[in-house]
């Protein structure tokens, strides 16, 4: 696996609605930009990219967490690909192994880790979904980051990215139906 750039983005939210958060919130995505070996090829056998999966998985949370002064209880993962690869290529890479490094190293993790992945050209921008680590139905953790890495992803290349916070929406305020 060849990383060519790491990239953290830090976000702390300390108002919001014109209004102080109730604690502030920090949310952080650790962003890898790698090598697509699979671009420009057709091919049904991904396993050359799933293998990423958990080293890429281990290496981003490491890089997110040193970032977080809290616990992490939110998490997400993402990937860009490069307009020469395949949505596939990213599927491979984010979703066989990369939550099980992900979750070891936050503690806990019993809820699937929200995910999204889309082709883009260098510049453009993904929607980070971020959900509670332990409990898919905590409405107060279902939140957002976006994230940007410049000049990647590259048409051969993959933005791989890991997000956690230590906290949901600064100001949620929406409970479960009765």
């Amino acid at each position: 696996m060849e990383i060519r750039r790491l990239t953290t983005i830090k976000d702390v939210i300390y108002f919001e609605g014109g209004q102080p958060a109730y604690a502030p919130v920090t949310r952080v995505a650790a962003c890898a930009v790698i090598a697509n070996p699979l671009a420009g090829r057709v091919q049904d056998d991904l396993e050359e990219l799933i293998g990423f999966g958990a080293e890429l998985g281990e290496f981003l949370v490491r890089e997110a967490l040193t970032a977080l002064k809290r616990p992490a209880i939110s998490y997400g993962k993402a990937a860009i690909v490069g307009t020469s690869g395949d949505l596939e290529h990213a599927a491979a890479i984010l979703h066989p192994r990369m939550g099980k490094p992900i979750r070891a190293a936050i503690g806990g993790g019993q809820a699937i880790i929200p995910s999204n992945v889309k082709i883009g050209a260098v510049g453009a921008t993904i929607d980070v979904p971020l959900g509670d680590k332990d409990d898919v139905w905590v409405f107060d953790q279902f939140d957002t980051l976006s994230v940007m890495v410049a000049n990647a992803p590259r048409p051969d290349e993959i933005l791989v990215i890991v997000a956690l916070a230590d906290g949901g929406r600064p100001r949620a305020r929406v409970k479960k139906a009765s």
